[in-house]
């Protein structure tokens, strides 16, 4: 048998794919308004998918989120308030077991009036989330029912994670990520291919969001400017210099400045907001050092006050040995399967860097086939739930059997 035909025992397995089941999961899930912020949203989401997902054997529970805060336009820490994350685990005992990962939220928020499923074209839905990524958690339950009915099955346990906060950076399940990405032989994450023909994401970029926070001192503008300390001001020479911390391994994005009182008054406060996207660990770690000579020398320069909140959530995803064979199994089973394979690196960011940094090798683009995602043009091609879950099935039959 060559590396990459069906077994008698697989092609039982994928005939069973029950891709009408797949889509009135995806369109009722689109249906439900899930923003990242629409807390009642989430709710109802994370209890509809405890039920599907408690047909697998094992258990599942919904987690609290960890604690996440944020910095408003008066320099003033709060908390952000997150939905819970749903976690079903099975066979937590087996020695070898796997994690799978996907989030119930979007970006629309509950006020959106992008609500409907519309068809663009025959076979291709239009609609929330549908891409990114309801359909891709249809695909993760479809093929995991497959995957139980497979003798191999009985020989693995698995995790499977789906998150309320993957679109604002995980900040509150990346400890969750952490902790279930632990012993993992592999792991395999949901988002929607790079390309409406499959194409998956290879290596990623990092991604890190901050909030300088830089007080200064008011004074009167007119009679005694000098005994000010201009926060405005300190923050633009801030901007600069960040902006120019960038190279070819680091983009730097200074996005924008908050602060300022009257016309009359020197500003004793700003907020500077930046996103940073390293391409490799080293290029994160001097950055760091970096960014800490340019708030000195702004300290110095200008006389004022900086405090830093926030920093690099999804740490850079390069793609070692380990990750190789793991994408090597997924081209394996996609030529089995005569599936279209191709990956390209991408500056994108998602939870498979988080897995990826806990030393797990992940392929993250295993959800559907689709495009426009984070836009009201937002795309799932139909036919690709049951290609992607047949996929997974098979890839997941074929790390049991040892792949990896």
């Amino acid at each position: 048998m060559k590396r990459n035909d069906l077994t008698d025992s697989e092609r039982a397995m994928l005939e069973g794919a029950d891709a009408a089941t797949m889509l009135r999961n995806a369109t009722e899930w689109s249906a439900m308004q899930t923003g990242t912020g629409n807390l009642a949203g989430l709710q109802q989401q994370a209890a509809v998918l405890a039920d599907a997902f408690s047909a697998l054997p094992g258990t599942v529970d919904l987690i609290d989120p960890a604690p996440v805060s944020a910095i408003d336009a008066e320099g003033h820490e709060f908390e952000v308030q997150r939905g819970r994350h749903m976690v079903a685990s099975v066979r937590p005992d087996a020695p070898r077991r796997f994690l799978l990962t996907g989030h119930m939220d979007t970006v629309f928020p509950a006020d959106t009036d992008f609500t409907g499923i519309t068809e663009l074209e025959p076979g291709v839905l239009n609609g929330p989330g549908l891409a990114d990524m309801k359909g891709g958690i249809a695909v993760i339950l479809e093929a995991l029912r497959l995957f139980e009915q497979t003798e191999a099955a009985a020989g693995v346990g698995y995790d499977v994670m789906i998150n309320s906060d993957e679109e604002t950076g995980s900040g509150a399940s990346a400890g969750l990520i952490e902790t279930l990405a632990r012993g993992k032989i592999a792991a395999l994450t949901y988002e929607p291919s790079t390309e409406p023909d499959g194409t998956l994401a290879g290596a990623r970029g990092g991604s890190g969001n901050y909030s300088l926070i830089v007080t200064g001192r008011s004074a009167h503008a007119g009679r005694n400017p000098h005994d000010g300390r201009n926060a405005v001001l300190a923050a633009a020479d801030l901007a600069l210099r960040i902006a120019d911390l960038g190279h070819d391994q680091l983009s730097v994005n200074p996005a924008r400045i908050e602060g300022g009182a009257a016309n009359n008054v020197v500003p004793d406060h700003a907020v500077l907001r930046f996103n940073i996207r390293p391409k490799s660990h080293e290029a994160a770690k001097d950055f760091l050092a970096a960014l800490d000579t340019a708030m000195e020398a702004v300290i110095r320069k200008r006389d004022v006050a900086i405090r830093m909140h926030g920093g690099i959530t999804r740490p850079p995803k390069p793609i070692d040995a380990r990750a190789e064979q793991l994408y090597a199994t997924v081209a394996d089973c996609s030529g089995a399967l005569g599936l279209h394979y191709a990956r390209k690196d991408t500056g994108g960011v998602c939870d498979g860097n988080n897995i990826a940094a806990c030393g797990v090798p992940v392929v993250d683009t295993m959800g559907v086939r689709g495009g426009s995602i984070h836009s009201p043009q937002e795309f799932m091609i139909v036919e690709s739930l049951a290609e992607r879950a047949k996929l997974s099935a098979l890839v997941l039959h074929r790390l049991a059997l040892g792949a990896m």
